[in-house]
């Protein structure tokens, strides 16, 4: 997508110069009208100091920001091998020469959205309500197209635009607050002379601070809906497939519950847009093209390949989409045969995987009844409610390891071992508190934990 890489790199420059306009105005203005006679460099610097700020965040932790409040959780190949294959398949596919970091979110709403400043430094974050409707078809179709994102850097551009909107809303707030304190000292102010330029500057300041925020989102919202077309289009690329992330894109858009952590930042990064998912009309502030015109392209091709997705596009918007460029780069993809594998999780795993994932640890008792223990649970062993009797909870143990080695580095992460008790899925606590999750096809001996760096030795079940 040689064209779409080219076109981000320029949005990009707008974005940031469209953005600083924004800032830089509600700043003069706002000091100005705040303090006269000078205020509006004050202002000027201090919507520096925010814009600085931001950009280093950009820079430095654009994924915590954008991130902040979504309980999305690293899972390891160990953890959650068959989504890791499909992660992989996508980016051999994609011809990236970095694999994402994979996020999973505790959420029943299937949805999923990529994140990252650069291919290099990117993450694909999927919920375990997609993981349990979609079939290995449908969840391919939708990585691919997380994955296309990536590619074109799409995220690139709609990472930075999520972080640079909070310098606007930040000096927004800032501004309407410190004018609604300064109320009386302007009414003062106006009273001895020079009212008429005080009431102009305190105009332009509220139009600034109650509209900057606006303007930023439009800015936001319309970073294209063409890179949706462009996505979709990577997708049935990629896997060879495009009928599976149409029927994803149909299970996805008819779910009857909301992504819990979709908001105004993140909805516009998402495969669906939830907040306006059940809306076929496209406006201003619409983020995603409608989920029935995409299906319906994707289910026009006669092939798998740019070109297939660019003559279904055209007959059924009557244009087309991709540049001249890439069209003659992209080789001809055919159309491969649909697989027979199902979801990679069923409603038990997903139930098991988001209480782990939330910090909760399964026991179960000989009665049958089972038990969730936060991690942070101070004992070792919890009482059956039903029984009485005492159950412990499954923790990985200290390994032995030579004294020497101790004393050579106190501080260095411990040897554990923890001994299967099942070959299905498991869930134990690691001496940090941190739960860890084994698959039914871990066929490896060791773990990593990520909290604590300890290496735990993984005792394959007696039975």
């Amino acid at each position: 997508m040689w064209e779409q890489i080219q076109a981000n790199r320029r949005r990009s420059l707008v974005l940031i110069g469209g953005l600083a306009a924004v800032l830089f105005g509600t700043g003069f203005f706002t000091g100005e009208a705040i303090l006269p006679g000078g205020g509006g460099w004050f202002g000027l610097a201090l919507a520096g100091v925010i814009f600085a700020i931001q950009w280093g965040i950009y820079w430095v932790g654009a994924e915590s920001v954008v991130l902040h409040g979504i309980a999305a959780h690293e899972v390891t190949r160990e953890e959650m091998p068959r989504l890791h294959n499909v992660v992989e398949e996508m980016r051999i596919a994609a011809g990236l020469e970095a694999m994402p970091r994979i996020l999973l979110i505790a959420d029943p709403a299937p949805n999923a959205f990529a994140i990252g400043r650069k291919p290099e430094a990117s993450a694909v974050a999927v919920t375990t309500g997609l993981l349990q409707r979609l079939d290995r078809d449908e969840l391919q179709g939708v990585i691919a197209h997380e994955i296309g994102h990536i590619r074109n850097r799409d995220v690139q551009f709609l990472t930075l635009a999520a972080v640079m909107l909070g310098a606007i809303v930040i000096l927004s707030d800032l501004a309407l607050r410190t004018m609604r304190l300064g109320r009386a000292g302007r009414t003062r102010s106006a009273s001895r002379g020079g009212g008429q330029a005080q009431v102009v500057l305190l105009i332009l300041a509220l139009l600034f601070a109650i509209l900057g925020p606006l303007v930023a989102q439009m800015l936001y919202f319309a970073c294209s809906r063409r890179r949706e077309y462009l996505a979709d289009a990577s997708g049935a690329q990629f896997t060879r497939y495009p009928e599976g992330l149409a029927s994803a894109l149909e299970k996805i858009s008819m779910a009857s519950m909301p992504a819990t952590f979709a908001n105004r930042t993140t909805a516009p990064m998402l495969i669906v847009n939830p907040l306006r998912a059940a809306s076929g009309r496209v406006s201003l502030f619409s983020t995603h093209p409608p989920t029935d015109e995409r299906v319906r392209i994707l289910r026009r091709m006669a092939g798998a390949s740019l070109a297939d997705y660019e003559a279904a596009y055209a007959a059924t918007r009557g244009k087309g989409v991709l540049g001249a460029r890439t069209l003659a780069e992209a080789p001809r993809t055919e159309r491969r045969p649909a697989s027979t594998e199902g979801p990679i999780l069923d409603s038990l795993t997903a139930k098991n995987t988001a209480a782990a994932l939330s910090g909760y640890v399964p026991v179960f008792c000989g009665c049958g009844l089972e038990t969730r223990v936060p991690a942070s649970h101070p004992q070792s062993a919890i009482r059956c409610i039903r029984c009485g009797a005492r159950l412990p909870l499954p923790a990985a143990s200290s390994a032995a390891a030579p004294a020497e080695s101790r004393e050579a580095s106190p501080t260095a992460p411990q040897e554990l071992q923890f001994q299967r008790q099942s070959r299905g899925w498991e869930s134990f606590r690691c001496a940090c508190g941190r739960v860890m999750q084994i698959s039914p096809g871990f066929q490896g001996t060791r773990l990593r934990c990520s909290r604590c760096g300890s290496q735990i030795e993984v005792l394959p079940c007696a039975a």
